[in-house]
């Protein structure tokens, strides 16, 4: 096998194609003379100097009273804990991503849910988004409110909560109000996305790629 080929066959990553983010989200978390901290798309907080421009968020000017932003072009002007979402041009070409198979085979991804960090495997086997406890509390999800339901687990029943998700985003792609299940203790690993999320999506493999498109 060539080693461009086996490179690739070891690339468990992302590659976007033909997309647009259709809304850009800015919080404003902390202001000074010609600096501001801002959390852009539910990332880090990242400070910005005036003139400076991240994921397409540029600050313009800032003080202790506020800060004026350019965001997707449009100008605003925001207090301290203030927030704002603008929609930017939507591309006539639909928002997708593809995933290449790692060593083993399985498709993962690094992705955001309501905001914070997980990393994804996608798993057609699994009816809903299924994460662990303590990726749901990192994720802000009270699920001990949600419904109370048995799991059956090689290591015998466990127990688990439906769950709806806010925001699922991977790369370009956001899904909002997502059916999933929270598994009290450290398994699974990794957030399997499951078809709860994947039914919202057009799914084409070519070889070790998974192209994803969403669908609406």
């Amino acid at each position: 096998m060539k080693k461009s080929a086996c490179a690739l066959l070891l690339l468990s990553g992302l590659a976007f194609s033909h997309f647009a983010i259709a809304e850009t989200q800015v919080n404003v978390v902390g202001l000074f003379s010609g600096k501001a901290v801002l959390i852009i798309n539910g990332g880090k907080p990242r400070t910005l100097t005036a003139g400076q421009t991240v994921n397409g968020v540029k600050l313009i000017s800032a003080d202790s009273a506020g800060a004026v932003l350019e965001v997707e072009g449009k100008r605003r002007q925001l207090g301290m804990g203030q927030a704002v979402s603008v929609a930017g041009d939507i591309s006539s070409e639909p928002q997708s991503l593809t995933l290449y198979a790692n060593s083993s085979g399985h498709h993962q991804a690094d992705g955001q849910i309501n905001g914070a960090s997980v990393k994804f495997l996608v798993d057609t086997g699994a009816t809903s988004v299924a994460m662990n406890s303590s990726d749901a509390k990192k994720a802000g999800i009270d699920y001990k409110k949600g419904e109370s339901i048995p799991l059956q687990t090689a290591s015998g029943t466990v127990p688990a909560y439906r769950v709806v998700i806010n925001s699922l985003r991977l790369g370009a792609l956001v899904l909002n109000q997502v059916d999933g299940v929270v598994v009290e203790g450290d398994s699974p690993p990794m957030v399997l996305l499951g078809m709860s999320a994947l039914n919202r999506l057009d799914m084409k493999r070519d070889g070790i790629s998974l192209t994803l498109t969403k669908k609406f």
